[in-house]
């Protein structure tokens, strides 16, 4: 089966990052993480999801945390240097983005914008999130994934 690559895939390729794009099942009804690692056949703990958030000051940016984990705001906006921080509504995503949900990547946004990991991306040789679409996913070393994104590692998560 011919896999076309993504325009996040390109951007991985123009870095060099070595990366294994790995297809799945698409659920139009249940677009979950939990979902998606089944049908990958991997624990949920490793399957990052995209959130994008707007802060008071900074404006928008982006949090990238486990599947089965929820985003602490507090957390999340201490860390970008926001007061107060929200989750952006789902019908602005692809016009900001360029991404629908559930295939919203952390690389190859329309406009590349500030970008944090949950700390526990570090703990595993490799990872997986969006490649940009549904029904496709990345599969790289967590380390690689951090720097395509120019991204930083904080604490994220509702404990």
């Amino acid at each position: 089966m011919k896999i076309n690559k993504t325009n996040a895939a390109r951007l991985l390729d123009q870095q060099k990052i070595a990366y294994e794009l790995i297809p799945y099942e698409v659920d139009e009804n249940d677009l979950g993480a939990e979902h998606i690692a089944a049908q990958l056949g991997q624990p949920i703990e490793r399957l990052f999801k995209t959130l994008v958030l707007r802060g008071d000051r900074l404006g928008l940016f982006v949090c990238v945390i486990p599947g089965a984990e929820e985003v602490d705001l507090k957390k999340a906006a201490r860390v970008t240097g926001n007061k107060k921080v929200e989750m952006i509504h789902v019908k602005e995503l692809l016009p900001l983005t360029g991404y629908i949900r559930g295939g919203c990547s952390p690389i190859g946004m329309k406009k590349a914008l500030p970008t944090w990991f949950h700390e526990s991306i570090m703990n595993y040789d490799h990872v997986f999130c969006s490649a940009g679409v549904r029904g496709l996913q990345f599969r790289l070393a967590p380390q690689d994934l951090v720097r395509a994104a120019r991204g930083t590692v904080a604490d994220l998560i509702v404990q």
